[in-house]
């Protein structure tokens, strides 16, 4: 009866050991979702899925979910899974006001634990700091940069040179003088996608920052002074002047972001001003999927303002980050962690889609000269402006897309738009 009874309690202790076993199992199977704005090239999205398969082959327990979206029906996707308190593991972000307003929210998970863990390795790898802070909000952070830039010029070389321009302008009239002389010559001179308001708000912003510099910015939104501010009215007298010379593409307000990246790809516009994935994304929408020929697309950094505060280096930039959701496992963590990877990161650059990495060990990756241009103008600039529209918190964003749209109709006047935004400012933030 004794071994009887005791073969009994083995066999007993022995299933519930398997019981156990199978539970812990079913605990550790882990998925990840993570939704990108990669659309095009389908290099980038292609990329993204075998960066997932390799990361789940090395951890069968984990599951990566990824949703590839484009930009805007990304935006409208995240605001209403925000709203139900239910984000994604990893989503894209560009960091700033709008993913601050999230973490306040309590929508983002802290990974401050790890970037910090053994001395401070994942965070020590940043090599640009600026772009790792867009992402901490109250000495926290909720998320990394793997792609940052600056916004500049681009150009066709080719349609320059039809239209005998020899020199790139760097100066505001010089430019005013570029874009007669394309028209003259019977030349599209800029490409402009408004209808998703974004890519025009760069062209406000950019002379907001020649004429006032950092002073301007700092002090509307710290209170010291305001978005109504002289710097903010004269940004909208000087668009004025180019709109004046109807410079975009027939139909630019009704035209989307990829729409105006074709007329660049297929060489009908001489510029676009853009950040640093232009290229990529004109190539995406070229007809031929390849874009302009070797040499004939150039970049330079947008024009000074004569009399402006602004400095020469001051740059409007940023680029792509991904934030983690407030439910995030450390499986997704450490799956982001191995995106931000030196090697992934030169793996990105290797696409040739635009990508600057923002990791040690990775930029000396950067070999196109027009992008090695583009990162020395992230890395030399003395003053460092993230897009307003994700800097600033979404209502006062919100407030200057629309002004900056009304600028572009015709319905408001440089003053107007720069009140329009003051009073969303003074609400929101006195």
């Amino acid at each position: 009866m004794n071994t009887r009874k005791f073969l009994l309690l083995v066999f007993i202790i022995g299933a519930l050991a398997l019981m156990s076993v199978g539970a812990v199992t079913a605990q550790d199977a882990v998925t990840v979702e993570w939704w990108t704005i990669f659309t095009t090239p389908p290099e980038l999205p292609a990329l993204a899925d075998t960066l997932a398969q390799e990361y789940m082959a090395m951890h069968p327990n984990v599951t990566i979910e990824v949703t590839h979206l484009e930009n805007e029906a990304f935006k409208e996707r995240l605001a209403t899974v925000m709203q139900s308190g239910d984000p994604p593991d990893l989503f894209q972000s560009w960091g700033g006001g709008v993913m601050w307003n999230f973490a306040e929210a309590g929508l983002l998970r802290d990974i401050t634990p790890e970037l910090t863990a053994d001395g401070g390795a994942w965070q020590n790898s940043f090599t640009t700091q600026a772009a790792l802070n867009l992402y901490a909000y109250n000495g926290a952070y909720y998320g990394v940069p793997w792609n940052f830039g600056a916004v500049g010029i681009w150009y066709n070389t080719r349609l320059f040179a039809e239209a005998g321009i020899e020199n790139v302008p760097t100066t505001w009239d010089e430019f005013l003088t570029v874009v007669q002389q394309l028209k003259d010559a019977g030349i599209t001179p800029i490409a402009l996608g408004e209808r998703e308001k974004w890519p025009g708000h760069f062209w406000w912003v950019y002379l907001a920052i020649r004429a006032g510099g950092q002073a301007a910015f700092e002090n509307a939104y710290t209170r010291e002074g305001t978005f109504a501010d002289a710097p903010f009215v004269q940004a909208g007298e000087l668009l004025q002047q180019l709109i004046a010379l109807e410079p975009f593409q027939e139909g630019y307000l009704g035209s989307g972001y990829g729409d105006a990246a074709a007329l660049m790809g297929n060489g009908v516009a001489a510029m676009e001003l853009m950040g640093q994935w232009a290229p990529g994304v004109q190539i995406g929408n070229s007809e031929s999927g390849e874009g302009l020929p070797e040499g004939e697309l150039g970049w330079f950094p947008f024009p000074m303002v004569d009399g402006g505060a602004g400095n020469a280096s001051d740059v409007l930039g940023g680029g792509d980050g991904i934030a983690v959701g407030v439910n995030a496992s450390p499986e997704a963590v450490d799956f982001l962690r191995y995106i931000t990877t030196p090697e992934n990161q030169v793996r990105f650059v290797e696409l040739g889609t635009g990508v600057i990495p923002t990791v040690a060990g990775a930029e000396e990756s950067v070999t196109d000269p027009l992008l090695q241009g583009v990162l020395a103008a992230r890395n030399d600039a003395e003053y460092y402006q993230l897009y307003y529209d994700q800097f600033l918190p979404p209502s006062i964003a919100q407030a200057v897309l629309d002004a900056v749209e009304g600028l572009f109709v015709g319905t408001l006047t440089p003053a107007d738009a720069a009140q329009a935004i003051e009073d969303a400012a003074s609400f929101e933030l006195d």
